[in-house]
Order: C-alpha cells, then sequence, then structure tokens
C-alpha cells in the first residue's frame, strides 16, 4: 500500500466486516520519540486466539472470496520496515485493536496520505456504523466522532457528497489550524 492512509481504509474495512457498528481510529506523532503509533480499535466480533496467530499470515483469510488476506501482513511489513512494529489485541465478542508503531524519521516509513478523506468516505459510505477520529500531536487533540455530526445534521445522510466533502474539509482545516505536526 502506497500510505498509511489506505493501511487505515484497510483495517476499518475488516473492522465493519467483522461487525463492528463504531470503528475508533487514532494517530498519535511524538516527536520527542520519533514515533507515529496508528491505533484501529472495534467493537466487531473479535478473533480467537488461534485466529489471532493466524491473522498476520498472508495465506490466511476468513473471507470466501478469496484466498489470501494482505491487509495486516503488509501493515505490519510496513510498520517493521520502518524499525516499528504491529501489534493485534482481540478478544471474541469484544473487538480488536491493531497497533502500529513506525519511527518518524525512518527514510522508509510510508507517506500519512489523505487520512481526513479515509476517514470522511469510511463514514459517508457506512452511514449505518459510528467512526470516531483522534488525532493527537504534542499537547493538541483533534476529534472527530459522527455521533456528533449526525445529532447536528438530524435527517440528513452521511452519505450525501456534500456531507462527506464537509467532513473531509473540516478534518482537515481543523488539524491544520491546530499546528499539529503532520504524521
Amino acid at each position: 500500500m502506497k500510505d498509511i492512509s489506505l493501511h487505515i481504509m484497510d483495517i476499518a474495512q475488516n473492522s465493519i466486516s467483522a461487525g463492528a457498528a463504531l470503528v475508533e481510529i487514532k494517530t498519535e506523532v511524538n516527536e520527542v520519540a520519533d514515533r507515529m503509533i496508528v491505533t484501529i480499535t472495534d467493537n466487531g466480533r473479535g478473533m480467537d486466539k488461534n485466529i489471532l496467530e493466524k491473522a498476520a499470515d498472508p495465506f490466511y483469510t476468513s473471507r470466501v472470496t478469496r484466498r489470501v488476506g494482505l491487509g495486516i501482513p503488509l501493515f505490519r511489513h510496513s510498520a517493521e520496515q520502518t524499525g516499528g512494529s504491529l501489534e493485534i489485541i482481540s478478544e471474541p465478542g469484544i473487538g480488536t485493536s491493531v497497533i502500529a508503531t513506525f519511527i518518524r524519521s525512518s527514510v522508509d516509513r510510508p507517506p500519512a496520505g489523505d487520512i481526513p478523506g479515509v476517514i470522511s468516505l469510511l463514514a459517508g459510505a457506512n452511514p449505518d456504523r459510528d467512526f470516531v477520529y483522534r488525532h493527537l500531536a504534542g499537547s493538541g487533540e483533534y476529534v472527530f466522532d459522527t455521533r456528533q455530526v449526525k445529532d447536528v445534521l438530524g435527517d440528513v445522510p452521511l452519505s450525501e457528497p456534500v456531507v462527506i466533502r464537509y467532513m473531509k474539509e473540516m478534518i482537515d482545516e481543523t488539524i491544520r489550524d491546530m499546528l499539529i505536526p503532520e504524521l
């Protein structure tokens, strides 16, 4: 995958396939520790120990439409290529967390990509699900929560193109206005 936002999209789609009603995505930039941490947590069906051990195997997938599952192995490879790591924590009936740690200064770190665009597309394409995006850097924090957006919009669906565009611009501008370092 060309950038981190595509990894986020892929793992979030896995969460949706696992029946998650809520997907939380957190990007954390720690300049002092030279780390960028991406965490995707869901309340989907989770994985038992047996499936969890196979999750990073590219030749294992729970899908019946194809024989390989490259999302988690590629995400792990991207993180480890920078000297970082990937951890999966999961409990059946509770949900799953995927935590990728990247060394920010590594020349092998993929670019962040369009994370605001991915968040807004996930929300627009899955209006029956809730998404929380949290961006932390330095002393700044920004939280975008589709539950709040739905409360404000009332009957207007998140899937409306103008709403998707608005959500992307809102996330983009707020992060830029906060002067939070880029991922």
